[in-house]
C-alpha cells in the first residue's frame, strides 16, 4: 500500500478522485508516479518543467530529448500533457544563490533549493490555476498526517533512494498538497511496473547531474560563470605544495582534480581538501582519508527550515545528515539564537562542508534543518 497525502492510497481505488497534476522530468520515476495515480482512479494532467535555458543546444543538454520521452510516456499512460517554462524563476531563486555561494567558498546543494523554490512553489502554484487539489511527483519519500496535527514527510521504503533530505526546506502547506506515489516501492519494482505498462523509459538511465547542469564536466561549467583566481595550495603543516586554480572550484573533503599525487600505491598518501582560507585566497590540503582536519564533531548552521512546522527540542537525541548519501548520525542540538542551529554529534562526521544541509530525522520523520556555515 502506497500512502499519498490525505489519507489516500495509488493501491486501490479512492474515496474521492482528485485532480492531480503530476511533475514529469522524462525519468521512469515520474513516469511511474502519473501510471499509478491514473489507475487508481484520479484525474491526472502531466506537467513538463523546462528551467534552464542558457545552453539548450549544447551535447550535455538533455531538455528537448526529455520532453520526447514525457510526451511518449503521457501517450501511453492517457493523459493530458502541459510544458510550462520556469527558465526565469529558476536563474532568480535558484541559480543566482548557487553562484553567490560558490563565490564565497561553500558549496551549495541546487537540488534543496530547487525543490522548494521551483518543483513545489512555482509548480504548485501552477497546478493550481489550473484546478488541481494535488501535486504529485516521483520523489522516493512519502507524507502523512501527523498524530499532533499537520503533516509529516517520511523516509521512502527504499533507503538507498530515499529523498527526503533534498526536500526538508519544504513548508507545510506545501507539504500538505504533494503526492508521492512511489514512497512504498523499491526502484526495482519501479522499473518492473514501467515495463509491464510498455512505458518507453522503464530502462531509461538515471540522471545523476545537477538538475541544469546536467551530465557535463562540473569545473568546465562554473568556469563560465566564475573567475579563476589563482593562489597557494598550502599543507596542515604550513608548507607549499602546489596551486589552485581559485577556491570556488573546489569542496571539503574532495580528493580528484586537486593536482596533487599521493604516494604510489599507499591510499593514506592522497591529498584531499581540508580548509579555505577566503582571506588570504589559499587552499588548505592533508594527506590522508581520516586526518583530523576532516573529522569535525560539532557544526552550526543557519537560514533554517522546519519542514516539520516548528523547530525540534533541545532536549532529544536525533539523527543527522550533513550529506544525501550518508547514514544517519547519532546527535543532539542546541538553538542558541533565532535562526542558528548548532549540532553536536556523538562521532566525528567526515568532510563536514559549509553551503552543504543538515538535516535532522527523528526515526522515519524528517524534521529539517539548515545550511552548514561552519564546522
Amino acid at each position: 500500500m502506497l500512502s499519498v497525502s490525505g489519507g489516500a492510497s495509488v493501491s486501490e481505488a479512492p474515496s474521492k478522485a482528485r485532480r492531480v497534476v503530476v511533475g514529469m522530468s522524462g525519468g521512469v520515476d515520474s513516469a511511474v508516479a502519473a501510471l499509478l495515480l491514473k489507475r487508481a482512479g484520479h484525474e491526472v494532467t502531466g506537467l513538463f518543467m523546462k528551467n534552464w535555458e542558457d545552453d539548450d543546444d549544447d551535447e550535455y543538454c538533455s531538455t528537448r530529448q526529455d520532453m520526447i520521452d514525457v510526451a511518449s510516456v503521457a501517450d501511453v499512460i492517457g493523459i493530458d500533457l502541459e510544458v510550462v517554462n520556469f527558465a526565469a524563476e529558476y536563474k532568480d531563486r535558484v541559480f543566482s544563490e548557487f553562484l553567490r555561494e560558490y563565490s564565497a567558498g561553500r558549496t551549495p546543494n541546487p537540488d534543496v533549493l530547487c525543490n522548494a523554490e521551483i518543483k513545489f512553489k512555482s509548480f504548485l502554484d501552477h497546478a493550481m490555476t489550473l484546478g488541481a487539489e494535488h501535486i504529485a511527483t516521483g520523489h522516493y519519500a512519502g507524507v502523512r498526517a501527523g498524530a499532533r496535527g499537520g503533516v509529516e514527510l517520511l523516509r521512502a521504503a527504499d533507503g538507498s533512494k530515499d529523498q527526503s533530505y533534498f526536500l526538508h526546506r519544504l513548508t507545510q502547506m506545501q507539504l500538505a498538497r504533494v503526492m508521492f506515489p512511489l514512497s512504498g516501492l523499491k526502484k526495482t519494482e519501479v522499473r518492473r511496473i514501467a515495463e509491464e505498462a510498455g512505458l518507453p523509459v522503464y530502462a531509461k538511465k538515471d540522471s545523476t547531474g545537477i538538475c541544469f547542469i546536467g551530465e557535463r564536466p562540473f569545473r568546465e561549467f562554473l568556469n563560465r560563470y566564475l573567475p579563476k583566481k589563482p593562489g597557494v595550495m598550502r599543507s596542515d603543516t604550513g608548507k607549499v605544495v602546489g596551486e589552485h586554480i581559485g577556491l570556488a572550484f573546489y569542496t571539503i573533503g574532495q580528493r580528484k582534480g586537486i593536482g596533487l599525487g599521493g604516494q604510489s600505491g599507499n591510499p593514506e598518501g592522497a591529498w584531499y581538501v581540508a580548509a579555505k582560507d577566503m582571506a588570504a585566497n589559499e587552499l588548505i590540503v592533508v594527506q590522508g582519508h581520516d586526518h583530523l582536519l576532516l573529522l569535525k564533531g560539532r557544526l552550526a548552521a543557519e537560514d533554517l527550515s522546519w519542514v516539520a512546522g516548528e523547530a525540534p527540542t533541545v532536549d532529544a537525541a536525533y539523527g543527522g545528515k550533513t550529506r544525501y548519501r550518508q547514514a544517519d548520525a547519532a546527535c543532539r542540538i542546541a538553538l542558541p539564537e533565532a535562526g542558528r542551529l548548532e549540532v553536536a554529534f556523538d562521532q566525528p562526521q567526515w568532510a563536514v562542508t559549509p553551503g552543504q544541509s543538515v538535516v535532522l530525522y527523528q526515526g522515519e520523520v524528517c524534521l529539517g534543518g539548515g545550511v552548514i556555515r561552519s564546522g
